[in-house]
C-alpha cells in the first residue's frame, strides 16, 4: 500500500494517508492566549482543514484523542466539540489531562479518519 505524507516536516507530518485511513498529528491552536473555547474552535477548524485537504470529512472520523492541560476545562471543551461533531457519526473518543508542549496551550486533538 502507498503511504502519502501531508506537509512533512523535520519531526512529523501533519497527516499520513495509508490505505483507506488518514492519521492526523495532534492539532493545537495558533493563538495560545485564547480561552479553552477559542482554542477548541481553532483546533477543530484545523482538523476540518486537514480532513478536507485529504479528501474526507468529520463524518468519517474513526477516533479522536483529546488532551487537555486542565481536566476542569472538560465541560467547556465539550460545549464546542458537541456543536462541531457530526451527531450521526460520532467517533470513538478519549480525553485525558496532560501537560502540553507549551503551558499556554489548553487543548490538543489527535484524530484518525477513514478515506474513500
Amino acid at each position: 500500500m502507498t503511504i502519502t505524507r501531508l506537509h512533512p516536516g523535520k519531526r512529523l507530518s501533519e497527516a499520513v494517508k495509508h490505505g483507506n485511513t488518514l492519521y492526523l498529528a495532534g492539532q493545537v491552536a495558533d493563538n495560545p492566549n485564547g480561552t479553552i473555547e477559542e482554542q477548541t474552535k481553532e483546533v477543530l477548524a484545523a482538523i476540518d482543514k486537514v480532513l478536507a485537504e485529504a479528501g474526507t470529512s468529520k463524518s468519517k472520523l474513526l477516533s479522536c484523542q483529546v488532551v487537555l492541560n486542565n481536566i476542569a476545562d472538560f465541560a467547556a471543551m465539550n460545549s464546542i466539540y458537541d456543536a462541531w461533531i457530526d451527531p450521526a457519526n460520532p467517533p470513538a473518543r478519549a480525553c485525558i489531562e496532560a501537560r502540553l508542549a507549551s503551558p499556554a496551550l489548553k487543548i490538543e486533538i489527535i484524530a484518525i479518519a477513514a478515506l474513500d
